[in-house]
């Protein structure tokens, strides 16, 4: 994790622990709708607003000396209020923000009018039901003091001659829920540590295992510490940044320039982008990190509507290690960590090449002061091949044409992982989304015959984990009314229809209601999800539509009678369907931090509501089962994982035949 040490809170907690107060606000709190008459439903929040939702807060008497923002976001209007807005038309700039009494451990989920300067609705969550609020990033630099003074953790350090604590780096780590004694209601992390031999060197080489702390956040001590072996500390280093360990770099790569003379293709006014046939928003939650608001692509002289919202609204890191020290790890990175919170700046030429448009990102720190995250998103346009293609025998006919794609990135780093969101817009309607991850694989001592990692090093091992998203699609293909067929090859066998057994076929079956709607993968039948607009038909009279065609990886491995299980169940199917609800924002509920499982898609669908023609969003299941490797160590080459949504039936032709023949040869010794 990201640790912000500026970020602490200090002053008086419930053990006598410094906790600085909020300071009393004499800020301008004042209804904001002189600033919301021209900002569109879905601008990203400003940091004038960010200030001005503290200071309504505090004017309300929601603000207490050690009351922290766990999260602070835009609380988007719905559906249909966007789809009514004209330019011009007063906007009700809500947010949503959850408050953590970091002293008693209370917190509250507040919704509040910028606009009006009112608060709405004051909910008291209850963490034992309802979960814990989001791990903010004070509490990990917290639990670095906090275990180095229990003296039974610094009795297990010594036990393995380690005496330098300074060197030592706990590692903060989502507790999950077990049902454990005594642990209902508290707020927790587990901790495991690392040892560098310098303050330079990557720790993760050096796993001190063997031993667990469980930290209770609000006391601000050690619960209880798991002791279970003395394993020894792999000694080889992994430090990729050093030369020393690297060798000489490679002197054969040429240079490789992106050049756009004329400059880019797309426009960019506020959060609105356009690009060749392509409109949409681009928004940024502290949650969910990058998301597309609006995407439609012109065709026959207007804009069809093909996605209102999309977004990765979850994700899960299950680990395979059923051990005593290990068996709780399971990481939710959106609802435990805020995978916005952990945007990184992008860097030009590294992470992004070419003409590039940046997007920056603010977010509200624990004090809800806005906090800037400059160059959070990457905006370009790439070349992407052939897009078609043919030399006819007939006519002597030679075309090619090239195929680009405008891509919209952005990188999180959580921990030791580090994964690139990139959502790709094609000429031909395509829409892509592909999650690259990468960083350092999280490390255990090796133990011969281990069933459950990889030997990467020396002593050094990699347990087994998935890495599972979950994207929301708030479908709207040419409108809110939309159904869902499930489509499956069907082999014909030998018979008078088939006399030669070389036919096939697809068959198409309907998703009428939301239990219908939770669906597996199946690539030997080369499952595929069409989303159609019953009522609007193609020039062949079919209803338009668009296919979701998944990579068809597995979904989630563990038991199903698991604590992971019931809180990770939208993991368990490849695909959900559900009838759209402003308030069913995330498919493992709202409070995902140490729930005892059973929210979200779960109870969506437990409704049964009809999805057949209807206001629908789908919430599709992608990602991979990581078994590491040795060439994955010291640091990863990027691993891919996606899924892509393909026009079929949309448009009446090939929509891009009025592509234009490239001019440039690219090739300097042509």
């Amino acid at each position: 994790m990201t640790h912000l040490a500026d970020d602490r809170p200090a002053g008086s907690g419930a053990d006598g622990a410094d906790v600085r107060p909020l300071a009393r606000l004499t800020a301008d709190v004042r209804p904001l709708a002189r600033l919301t008459a021209d900002v569109h439903p879905l601008a990203r929040l400003t940091a004038d607003e960010i200030r001005s939702a503290r200071a309504l807060f505090d004017q309300h008497g929601l603000l207490g000396p050690t009351t922290r923002f766990a999260l602070l976001a835009l609380e988007e209007p719905a559906k249909d209020v966007v789809l009514a807005y004209s330019a011009g038309d007063e906007v009700d700039r809500r947010v949503r923000a959850v408050l953590l009494d970091v002293a008693t451990g209370v917190s509250r989920t507040v919704v509040a009018s910028l606009t009006s300067g009112t608060v709405g609705s004051v909910r008291e969550n209850d963490p034992a039901r309802d979960g814990q609020p989001p791990i903010m990033l004070e509490e990990f630099a917290a639990v670095d003091e906090i275990v180095k003074a229990d003296p039974g953790w610094r009795a297990a350090m010594a036990r393995r001659g380690i005496t330098d604590l300074d060197l030592v780096r706990p590692c903060p780590l989502s507790a999950g829920d077990f049902d454990l004694p005594g642990e209902r209601g508290r707020r927790l992390l587990r901790v495991l540590s690392f040892l560098a031999h310098r303050p330079e060197d990557h720790c993760w080489a050096h796993p001190i295992d063997g031993v667990v702390a469980y930290v209770d956040l609000i006391e601000r001590r050690v619960t209880e510490l798991v002791d279970h072996e003395l394993l020894p500390v792999p000694e080889e280093e992994g430090n990729f940044d050093d030369p020393a360990y690297v060798g000489p770099p490679r002197t054969s790569l040429k240079p490789i320039e992106i050049s756009q003379p004329e400059g880019p293709g797309f426009s960019v006014d506020g959060d609105l982008v356009r690009w060749e046939n392509w409109t949409f928003r681009v928004g940024f939650d502290p949650r969910e990190g990058l998301v597309l608001h609006q995407l439609s692509i012109a065709d026959g002289g207007r804009d069809r509507p093909v996605l209102y919202r999309a977004s990765v609204a979850e994700m899960v890191v299950p680990y395979a290690d059923p051990g005593p020290v290990r068996f709780w790890q399971n990481y939710f990175d959106a609802g435990e960590y805020l995978l916005g919170h952990q945007v990184n700046s992008l860097v030009l030429g590294c992470d992004c090449l070419g003409e590039i448009y940046y997007f920056d990102a603010v977010l509200a720190d624990g004090a809800g002061e806005p906090r800037e995250v400059t160059n959070a998103i990457c905006l370009h346009e790439e070349d992407h091949g052939v897009l078609w293609k043919h030399s006819d025998l007939f006519t002597g006919s030679a075309q090619t044409r090239r195929q680009r794609r405008l891509v919209i990135s952005s990188f999180v780093t959580v921990g030791n992982y580090d994964y690139g969101f990139y959502w790709y817009l094609y000429l031909d309607g395509t829409i892509q989304l592909e999650v690259k991850a990468t960083g350092v694989l999280f490390t255990s001592a090796y133990r011969p015959g281990d069933g459950y990692a990889t030997e990467v090093a020396p002593g050094l091992g990699a347990p087994y984990h998935q890495h599972l998203f979950s994207a929301r699609l708030d479908m709207t293909v040419d409108g809110v009314r939309n159904a869902v067929d499930e489509l499956d090859i069907r082999v014909v066998p030998v018979g008078p229809e088939n006399p030669y057994g070389n036919a096939f076929t697809r068959v198409a079956t309907r998703l009428a209601a939301e239990s219908e709607g939770a669906r597996s993968a199946d690539a030997a039948r080369g499952r595929v999800w069409r989303v159609s607009n019953p009522n609007r038909p193609n020039r062949l009279g079919q209803p338009v539509g668009y296919l979701l065609r998944p990579e068809g990886q597995a979904v989630l491995l563990a038991d199903a009678d698991s604590s992971i299980a019931r809180r990770a169940a939208f993991a368990t199917r490849s695909l959900w369907v559900t009838r759209y609800d402003p308030a069913e924002r995330y498919p493992a509920g709202d409070l995902v931090n140490q729930h005892p499982g059973g929210a979200g898609l779960p109870a969506y669908v437990a409704a049964d509501r009809s999805i057949d023609g209807q206001d629908i969003v789908l919430w599709h299941t992608f990602g991979t089962t990581h078994f590491p490797r040795p060439e994955e160590w010291p640091v990863m080459p990027v691993d891919r994982c996606g899924f892509t949504l393909r026009p079929d039936g949309f448009f009446d032709r090939n929509p891009t035949l009025d592509v234009p023949a490239s001019t440039a040869t690219h090739c300097a010794r042509c």
